[in-house]
């Protein structure tokens, strides 16, 4: 428990970039979620990617782009994490377009 003025603020101010930087971690981790599982069901499918499906995986991959750079830029993740996870992302979403592409 603090004891003085400024340790009572210090702890405010860090309770509150906590709950930002928690926000903002979960929106980055729902965003890659979303992707994942959108690559997953259409790597299982025996059925065609449809050209409206690929256009739906890239938008939903500039969004969690736009996210990871967001958290990685307020330092709430690491620029080497930013990287991997968005090219983890970059080869699912290649692996989609090459599946289709044979076909």
């Amino acid at each position: 428990m603090p004891n003085t003025k400024s340790a009572k603020k210090e702890l405010r101010k860090s309770e509150r970039r906590n709950k930002i930087n928690t926000r903002s971690k979960v929106k980055m981790k729902k965003m890659i979620k979303e992707l994942n599982e959108l690559a997953t069901t259409l790597e299982k499918k025996t059925e065609t990617v449809t050209d409206k499906k690929l256009k739906d995986i890239e938008k939903i991959l500039k969004n969690a782009y736009k996210q990871i750079d967001k958290t990685a830029k307020k330092g709430i993740i690491k620029k080497n994490t930013a990287s991997r996870k968005k090219s983890n992302l970059a080869k699912k979403v290649n692996s989609i377009q090459q599946k289709k592409s044979k076909k």
